[in-house]
């Protein structure tokens, strides 16, 4: 099981990181945002609350990747425009997050954040997700990493959702958590890097 020490020197090493890393890429994600801006004909990022620590609700950050059109009947249509899919596959979306790895409300690795009704609604044993942020890569986003293409071939996606993928994600999540330690942390890392 994580320690409060390990889930310190798991902040502190974020922080280190984050520092290193988002000056790099500060200017490829303006030039994305600007790029997503024209794409979709709206704001570039994208803002959404999600299920963090203690079960904490934040605001995650995102590129934009949906074009929102509004037909005669009033209705909203939204699709992914083909520059989104490019960011989806790539997951270059994700990389306005670092944000909220730097403000401390998500760490570089640990279980993705889920909306609600999902890891709020853990109960037992499996509220040890919890104690730790959630990431943006980690076991379970790496078996996952092509959801939405799993999801789409599904007769019911919903239903497979919750009752197949969230079911294991819970159970990676909780080995990551009972099993952890900082060799771990940057393997995954590593991984989530070349499997880019």
């Amino acid at each position: 099981m994580i320690t409060k020490t390990q889930l310190k020197v798991k902040r502190i090493f974020d922080l280190v990181l984050v520092i290193i890393v988002l000056p790099i890429l500060l200017l490829p994600i303006l030039i994305l945002i600007i790029v997503a801006t024209i794409d979709t004909n709206k704001y570039g990022v994208f803002s959404q609350f999600r299920v963090g620590q203690h079960g904490e609700l934040f605001k995650i950050y995102k590129i934009r990747s949906l074009r929102e059109e509004v037909h005669k009947l009033g209705h909203l249509d939204k699709s992914v425009t083909k520059f989104g899919e490019f960011l989806r596959r790539t997951k270059l979306n994700e990389l306005p997050q670092l944000y909220n790895v730097l403000i401390g409300n998500m760490s570089f690795v640990g279980p993705r954040p889920d909306l609600q009704g999902f890891a709020d609604k853990l109960e037992g044993e499996d509220r040890i997700i919890l104690i730790v942020k959630p990431g943006v890569t980690g076991e379970a986003t790496l078996k996952y990493k092509n959801e939405e293409r799993v999801l789409e071939r599904q007769k019911d996606p919903k239903h497979y959702n919750r009752t197949i993928i969230w079911v294991d994600k819970v159970k990676i999540n909780k080995k990551y958590v009972e099993n952890y330690s900082f060799y771990l942390d940057l393997t995954l890392i590593l991984k989530s890097t070349l499997y880019k």
